[in-house]
């Protein structure tokens, strides 16, 4: 039987209320079907991230691989619960809030990191003027680049207070949390186009190197998928995460709802 470590549990917080995505705005999240504002997923996965940095320390954050998959909102204000159980590869992990399975993942630590060349992923950089979404925003092949984003002393402290991370291994050694990874893989979408209510649904992250709150961050990717599933439009993307133009961070699959259906009211 798989053994099951400590219970992580954090009050959720969506960090998001006055983004440009209205997903995490109570009103407008209703009409898809939500009770309230979503905590954004790349928030979740923070939260995740904590258990395997608990288990394998600093190591994690240099190689580390984290899978997770959000299957049910998580609430402002709501405590969630993240479960790890020890497995052959690794750790199972599962995100629970108001009594409801709301993600699924997993966690290892490979014994070296594999290998990336950076030349394999083309820096566009962001676009000069963003245009509404179409059709034709996400073609299959293109690529996408992101505008340069740091997280400095106190921008990083207000970070990690924000996902409520207490772990010392951060403030200690002036590392970036690898959730600053994932808020830059969001970025590939917001800095591209202008986007309506959109929701994040899933990502994998290959940590490549542990890296420093003042870094410099930009996110390079193709996109690999667009279709449409039972009346949502989703887009998957292939993107390397970069540290001051040179060093690769983290290999990243990042899947979205870009176009999210939205329910009809009898």
């Amino acid at each position: 039987m798989a053994s099951r470590l400590r219970t992580y549990r954090v009050e959720a917080t969506n960090t998001a209320k006055q983004s440009e995505n209205k997903m995490h705005d109570d009103t407008v999240a209703r009409r898809f079907g939500f009770t309230g504002g979503l905590v954004p997923g790349v928030e979740v996965m923070a939260y995740m991230v904590h258990l395997p940095v608990a288990r394998w320390g600093r190591p994690f954050l240099e190689r580390g691989l984290i899978e997770a998959r959000f299957v049910k909102p998580v609430y402002d204000g709501e405590m969630v619960e993240i479960r790890a159980s020890e497995a052959e590869d690794g750790l199972t992990l599962e995100v629970e809030s108001r009594g409801e399975l709301c993600a699924t993942g997993s966690a290892s630590l490979p014994s070296a990191a594999p290998p990336i060349a950076l030349t394999d992923y083309e820096d566009v950089g962001a676009v000069a003027e963003r245009k509404p979404i179409s059709a034709e925003s996400f073609a299959v092949g293109s690529r996408l680049g992101t505008a340069p984003r740091a997280w400095p002393g106190p921008i990083a402290a207000a970070y990690l207070a924000e996902i409520s991370e207490r772990a010392p291994i951060y403030a200690d050694h002036r590392l970036g949390h690898p959730g600053m990874l994932q808020r830059v893989m969001n970025r590939l979408l917001v800095d591209n186009v202008i986007l309506g209510p959109w929701i994040h649904v899933g990502s994998r992250m290959q940590l490549l190197s542990a890296f420093s709150e003042g870094d410099e961050l930009t996110a390079r990717a193709k996109v690999v998928a667009n279709y449409e599933k039972k009346g949502h439009r989703f887009v998957e993307l292939d993107a390397l995460v970069v540290a001051n133009g040179s060093t690769p961070l983290a290999h990243c699959h990042h899947v979205a709802i870009y176009q999210p259906r939205e329910q009809t009211v009898a």
